[in-house]
C-alpha cells in the first residue's frame, strides 16, 4: 500500500474542479487529464477490460478473478475524479506533517490561514499521525482523489499478490459527482458488477447507507426597477424579495443548526439586481415524508407571495437530485455486515452513520447496482481547510483488500 500517498499526491495537483454552469459532459475538459493518467497507471499494472469513455469522462477496468474464485459475485469500488467548485482546485500545494502535535496548524504563515483546534475540535484526536494539507488558498481534493488513490492502491495490490483469493473486481471513476451528475452516463451494463462500494466518505470507520433526498430549486424573482429618489409606492426591490422568501422558510432548517438526521434548506447562491435576482437552493431530508412536506413548504412559499407581489413575480424551478438509497440497500445489507466484520478484523471501529450529503451510489443503487459509501481519511471536504489523515489512508486501502476478499 506503499503508493496510497504517493498516488494521491500526485492526483491532487491535478486541477479536475467541475462546473455547475456547464452544459457538457464532463462539466470541464481537464477531468479528463486525470482520467488518461488513471488509464495509463492500470495499463502498467496490468488490470484488464480497461475501458475509457473519452467523450463522458468515465473510467472502467477489472482486476481478474484469483484462480478457483471465477464464480464468486463480482464487486465494484467507484471513485469520483472531480473536485467541489465551492474552492479551486488549481495550484494544490499538499504538505504532509509528519508526528502531528494536535495543536493549531498554521496552513499559511504569508496569508495568516490558520486551521485552528477551537473550531475543529476533531485535530487533537489525530495527534501522532500524518497528516496532509494545503497552504490555505484551495482545496485539498481528499475529496474524492483519496478514493481513488486507494481503490488503485487495491487493485495493485490483487494484481501483485495473485495468491490472494478475490473474485473479479470492478473499478470506476466518473466525473462530476460534485455539480449531481456523476452517474448521469455511468454505465451500470457495462460495469457489470453485482454489488458495488463508493469510496466517498469521511473519517477511518465510517460507513454509510443512508443519505439524504434531495432537490436543487431556483427561484427567480422580478423586480422592478426605478430611481431611488422617486421610489415611493413604485419600487420593487427584487434582491429584498429575495431576502423575504428566505425569511419565510422555517428558521430552524438551515444547514447551520441540523445535524445527523435532520434535513434543511440551503441558500447556496444569491445574486441580482432591483429588476430581477436569483436564488439557488438545495433542500435535504432523510425522511421522504418530511422531503415531500419541505418541497411543498418550498413551493406554497412561492405561493403566498405570488398572491402580495403579483403573478409571476416569484417563479420556482424544482427538481429531485436523488433519494436515499436505504430502501435498496437494506434488501443487501450483506455489503454493511462484511465491511463492519472486515474493519474490525483491522482493528478499527465501525462506526455507520447517515451521509449528510449524497454520493454517486445513491443514484447507482436505484439504477440497479446496490452501493454503500466507505470512508477515505479526508475531513473538512470543499474548502481550504480540508485535510486527510495518511495512515488512515493506507488502512482505508487495506480494508478495500480485505473487503473484496470476503466475495471470494
Amino acid at each position: 500500500m506503499e503508493k496510497v500517498i504517493e498516488n494521491f499526491l500526485t492526483y491532487v495537483r491535478i486541477d479536475t474542479e467541475s462546473s455547475e454552469e456547464s452544459t457538457t459532459t464532463p462539466s470541464t475538459m481537464k477531468q479528463h487529464d486525470l482520467a488518461g493518467l488513471l488509464v495509463e497507471q492500470l495499463q502498467k499494472m496490468g488490470a484488464e477490460e480497461i475501458t475509457y469513455d473519452k467523450e463522458r469522462c468515465y473510467v472502467y477496468a477489472s482486476v481478474p478473478a484469483s484462480a478457483g474464485c471465477e464464480n464468486a459475485p463480482v464487486i465494484g469500488f467507484i471513485s469520483h475524479m472531480d473536485t467541489a467548485p465551492a474552492m479551486t482546485g488549481k495550484g494544490v500545494n499538499p504538505r504532509i506533517i509528519e508526528n502531528y502535535d494536535g495543536q493549531d496548524i498554521v496552513l499559511n504563515q504569508e496569508k495568516n490561514i490558520v486551521m485552528r483546534t477551537a473550531d475543529f475540535p476533531e485535530l487533537p484526536s489525530y495527534a501522532g499521525k500524518r497528516l496532509i494539507v494545503t497552504d490555505g488558498t484551495t482545496l485539498l481534493g481528499a475529496d474524492d482523489k483519496a478514493g481513488v488513490a486507494e481503490i488503485m492502491a487495491m487493485a495493485e495490490y490483487f494484481l501483485t499478490h495473485k495468491e490472494a483469493p478475490h473474485g473479479k473486481i470492478r473499478l470506476g471513476f466518473t466525473p462530476d459527482e460534485e455539480v449531481g451528475a456523476g452517474a448521469d452516463y455511468f454505465d451500470v451494463k457495462l460495469f457489470g458488477a453485482d454489488y458495488a462500494y463508493t469510496v466517498d466518505g469521511g473519517r477511518l470507520g465510517e460507513l454509510e447507507y443512508e443519505n439524504f433526498n434531495a432537490a436543487g430549486a431556483k427561484v427567480t424573482i422580478h423586480g422592478r426597477s426605478v430611481h431611488p429618489g422617486d421610489a415611493k409606492d413604485k419600487m420593487r426591490n427584487a434582491l429584498l424579495m429575495a431576502q423575504e422568501f428566505q425569511s419565510l422558510l422555517p428558521a430552524a432548517e438551515n444547514p447551520m443548526y441540523t445535524c445527523g438526521y435532520e434535513g434543511f434548506y440551503h441558500l447556496d447562491s444569491l445574486h441580482g439586481t432591483v429588476e430581477e435576482a436569483a436564488a439557488e437552493y438545495i433542500i435535504r431530508d432523510h425522511d421522504k415524508e418530511k422531503f415531500e412536506r419541505k418541497k411543498e413548504t418550498f413551493l406554497r412559499t412561492g405561493k403566498f407571495l405570488n398572491e402580495k407581489y403579483g403573478a409571476g413575480s416569484f417563479e420556482i424551478d424544482l427538481k429531485d437530485s436523488y433519494y436515499n438509497m436505504k430502501e435498496i440497500i437494506e434488501q443487501h445489507m450483506h455489503l454493511i455486515e462484511n465491511a463492519k466484520e472486515a474493519m474490525k478484523e483491522l482493528g478499527i471501529e465501525p462506526a455507520v452513520i447517515p451521509i449528510r450529503g449524497g454520493t454517486d451510489g445513491a443514484r447507482l443503487s436505484f439504477m440497479g447496482l446496490p452501493c454503500p459509501n466507505l470512508c477515505t481519511g479526508g475531513q473538512n471536504f470543499h474548502g481550504r481547510y480540508e485535510y486527510a489523515c495518511a495512515d488512515e489512508m493506507e488502512a482505508i486501502a487495506e480494508l478495500l483488500v480485505k473487503i473484496a476478499g470476503k466475495y471470494a
